[in-house]
């Protein structure tokens, strides 16, 4: 996978869908000489990608914040030391919660346990038991996903969550109220629209919405946050437009 610069010597990764801004990215930190960077740009704020970029190479990681908020963050990486970098063999991503602010934790874990594949498995390092995020995956992901301690000892957790099922939610009994296209909007209005919409239904209702990439990151957002229960339907699966319903059940 490759992305040209823009005119400015830029690379933006607002192009790609989220799980492959991350891969590319990755590998461009891995290849990047120590004093040289990049600048990318996005169409949110990629904080989880910092964590995840210092989780697998350490804190080498040089991240400015060039412009923020509204449809186009842009951030400078540059790689201050030479690292070796971990390499995966039975993971596809490693989140060490020791190099990440407490209070962004749940924002880290199901961002990017979001994006994964079926089938493949994130590890987590902590230096204390995350039971937090671990009630809200047996409370909202039960038969959804796999959690196995590797390490319990003081001051060091290792944890594999695997994701086992990543189909859409079906849906009897609704009706829809509203529809709505928030593909032109920035993604901090987006997020406000889509909450505003859900809280404006009531059970048995439903809204549909119309996105530009694949908007499961805000599915296990909802998963982890809303106290209200909820059904999650793909209509539309893109490459262009990723239509979904969402449903207040009683």
């Amino acid at each position: 996978m490759t992305l040209e610069k823009n005119i400015e010597g830029e690379f933006d990764v607002r192009v790609l869908i989220p799980i492959q801004r991350h891969q590319l990215l990755i590998k461009m930190f891995k290849e990047l000489p120590v004093d040289e960077h990049f600048i990318f740009i996005n169409d949110h704020d990629p904080l989880p990608l910092f964590y995840e970029f210092r989780s697998i190479y350490g804190d080498v990681v040089g991240w400015d914040y060039l412009n923020r908020g509204g449809r186009e963050w842009k951030v400078k990486v540059t790689r201050l030391e030479d690292s070796k970098g971990v390499e995966f063999a039975d993971i596809s991503t490693l989140l060490d919660l020791r190099k990440a602010d407490k209070k962004d934790w749940k924002q880290i874990v199901f961002h990017r346990y979001g994006m994964m594949e079926q089938g493949t498995t994130m590890e987590l390092i902590s230096s204390e038991d995350p039971s937090e995020i671990h009630g809200i995956f047996v409370n909202k992901f039960d038969g959804k996903h796999k959690w196995v301690y590797k390490k319990k000892e003081p001051n060091e957790y290792v944890i594999h969550i695997t994701k086992q099922d990543n189909s859409g939610l079906g849906d009897d009994g609704f009706s829809v109220v509203n529809e709505f296209d928030i593909r032109p909007f920035p993604p901090t209005e987006r997020h406000e629209m889509f909450y505003k919409a859900f809280a404006d239904i009531k059970p048995g209702e439903a809204f549909e919405f119309i996105n530009d990439h694949d908007p499961k990151p805000l599915y296990y957002q909802m998963e982890a946050e809303s106290k209200e229960p909820f059904k999650w339907e793909y209509l539309e699966k893109g490459p262009d437009a990723w239509k979904v319903r969402v449903i207040k059940t009683k």
